[in-house]
């Protein structure tokens, strides 16, 4: 099995969060456009924890001995965004619990969030974009 260049750990997890975030702020954005919708709950995505855990330092690779031999790695390097429903708090008599500054908040903390990882993966295109030009400019 050939990798691509392109199937880097740190691309993929890039690539991940990048995702992550777009979904965050779908969500978001739902809760936000819900502000004044009767018995709307609001949702969030969690994702964090997943990308602390892949980011986590491995254990000691294991050799394999034999090619029917499982693998030594601690996961596969991947990992979904998970959206849930706040159905415990309710802010107004309507039952609706979006409160819009913390979603605005939420919003503009997502932003700089995207903006990283999307300004943090063109650095990782740029160095490989280097190493294909032999560093010549």
């Amino acid at each position: 099995m050939v990798k691509s260049i392109l199937s880097s750990p740190q691309e993929t997890i890039l690539e991940r969060a990048m995702s992550a975030s777009a979904l965050r702020h779908k969500v978001i954005s739902n809760n936000i456009a819900n502000v004044n919708t009767p018995l709307f709950k609001k949702s969030d995505v969690s994702f964090e924890d997943q990308l602390a855990e892949a980011l986590a330092p491995a254990e000691p690779a294991m050799t394999r001995t034999h090619a029917k031999h499982l693998t030594g790695s601690k996961h596969s390097g991947g990992f979904e965004p998970v959206i849930t429903t706040d159905t415990t708090t309710s802010l107004r008599t309507d039952d609706n619990n979006v409160d819009i500054d913390a979603e605005m908040a939420n919003m503009a903390k997502n932003t700089i969030y995207y903006d990283a990882v999307a300004q943090q993966l063109g650095r990782y295109f740029s160095g490989l974009k280097s190493v294909i030009n032999e560093g010549r400019r």
